[in-house]
């Protein structure tokens, strides 16, 4: 290496302590001030969907997260404005397009009804749901959220970049509504036929057993809220909690296409992908948690009904003492002068009916408990592999999530050391050396 302006290498996989996103040394003598060692790693992605941490990066791009205006008329090209490019509109993705008021009679019907039975005034009792939220005050029956990559000098939608970014805003999409089961999507499009790509979301923000008005009702700050969004101070609101975590899913669909989120007037440029994979990663861990809870209670139970069949094994060896030693099933002496019909009749018969019946019910007990026996073992067994396998998940996704936490707080430690211009002008440099290779070939 040649001081801090010399070349960069990529690293190679020798150590994993040496793959951090950067990795520096300091020296107090006169010789070298700042001597810094840039590490270039791949990440444990396929072969196509490798991307360099730094200096790899094909170009960095801004996200926009706009509050739409929610004309659902436009967005599905019912009608078009003037910005709109007819002969590109095929291009465009339409993903649903439900009419609201159906989306208000399938979450809120039910609840409308129980609501109403309630109430003892006629005057409280609600007609048509939507047209109270529609003239509400405090609600809006629905929101939009529109997504865009880049503007219009970058990535535009008629180049070769606005088809990157039609790519990444459709597997965004895919995973919106999991992401979001509070917002009922109606309305979704990727519009194609206007200056840059981008993507209009509408949804209707529900809550569920609410305690005042319905139990299943419209609210947007309780929606938010169910889904791990509390509100802080003025600016720190829900919805703009929501925002940012969405914008970091989208930069995390951007980082496997080769593109990094550039943030206007923000040092922290990795921070937010990086949070977002230990987000995930942690919601992975506790519901991996949940499902080994889960068989574990199984194998509780079924442990219990294991133990419940050896008590009844028991209990069989204990009636077969009885059928030697108790006296209504042994066969008496015949009394006086009884004759052997008299005594077939009255004395033998009616104790071999009452073993047969005995046997019969002791055979089918037995013959039930071998067959459960059998299958709770086969089940147990199931569980108990399924369990350890959950638990190694569990250790593995704990071990991901601890390493994305290191380089979260490497990464942060380089900022604070060398200073955000340092790192910077670093990052820069890399870049540039990039690109240089990239035209190099193309020169010859």
């Amino acid at each position: 290496m040649q001081g801090a302006g010399g070349f960069f290498q990529k690293a190679t996989p020798a150590s994993q302590g040496a793959q951090n996103l950067l990795a520096g040394c300091i020296f107090d003598g006169l010789a070298c001030q700042k001597c810094f060692c840039v590490t270039l790693d791949k990440s444990n992605r396929t072969e196509d969907e490798q991307v360099y941490e730094i200096g790899g990066v094909i170009m960095e791009r801004t996200i926009s997260a706009m509050v739409g205006k929610g004309s659902v008329n436009h967005n599905s090209r019912k009608f078009k404005a003037e910005n709109v490019d007819g002969e590109r509109s095929y291009l465009n993705i339409d993903y649903c397009n439900e009419p609201i008021k159906k989306i208000y009679y399938e979450l809120f019907d039910e609840a409308l009804e129980r609501y109403n039975e309630k109430q003892t005034r006629a005057d409280r009792k609600i007609e048509n749901y939507y047209e109270k939220i529609r003239n509400s005050k405090q609600e809006k029956p629905f929101h939009e959220l529109i997504l865009q990559i880049g503007d219009k000098e970058n990535m535009s939608a008629e180049s070769e970049n606005g088809q990157l970014a039609r790519q990444i805003l459709d597997e965004y999409y895919r995973g919106f509504q999991e992401r979001n089961p509070n917002l009922k999507v109606f309305s979704a499009h990727l519009h194609m036929d206007e200056a840059t790509p981008h993507l209009h979301i509408d949804f209707v923000p529900f809550t569920t057993s609410s305690k005042r008005g319905l139990d299943t009702r419209v609210s947007l700050k309780q929606a938010l809220a169910a889904q791990g969004f509390k509100g802080g101070t003025r600016g720190d609101t829900e919805w703009n909690q929501w925002v940012s975590a969405e914008k970091s899913a989208l930069a995390f669909v951007m980082e496997r296409h080769g593109i990094e989120w550039e943030h206007k007037g923000s040092h922290e440029k990795h921070l937010s992908v990086l949070d977002y994979k230990k987000q995930e990663r942690a919601a992975e861990i506790e519901k991996l948690g949940a499902e080994i809870e889960k068989k574990q209670t199984e194998f509780n139970v079924l442990s219990d009904r294991i133990l419940n069949y050896d008590e009844g094994l028991e209990r069989l060896q204990t009636v077969d003492k009885m059928l030697d030693t108790a006296p209504e099933y042994q066969l008496s002496e015949p009394q006086g002068f009884m004759s052997a019909k008299a005594y077939k009749t009255k004395i033998a018969e009616p104790l071999i009916s009452k073993l047969k019946s005995l046997v019969k019910t002791a055979l089918a007990r037995c013959f039930e408990g071998w067959d459960n026996y059998h299958r709770l073992n086969i089940t147990n067994g199931n569980l108990y592999r399924e369990n350890e396998m959950l638990s190694k998940i569990n250790n593995k996704l704990k071990s991901e999530n601890e390493n994305l936490r290191s380089e979260v707080k490497d990464y942060k430690l380089l900022r604070k050391v060398f200073g955000h211009k340092q790192i910077d002008d670093l990052l820069e440099q890399a870049r540039n050396i990039k690109d240089h290779k990239r035209e190099k070939p193309r020169s010859r």
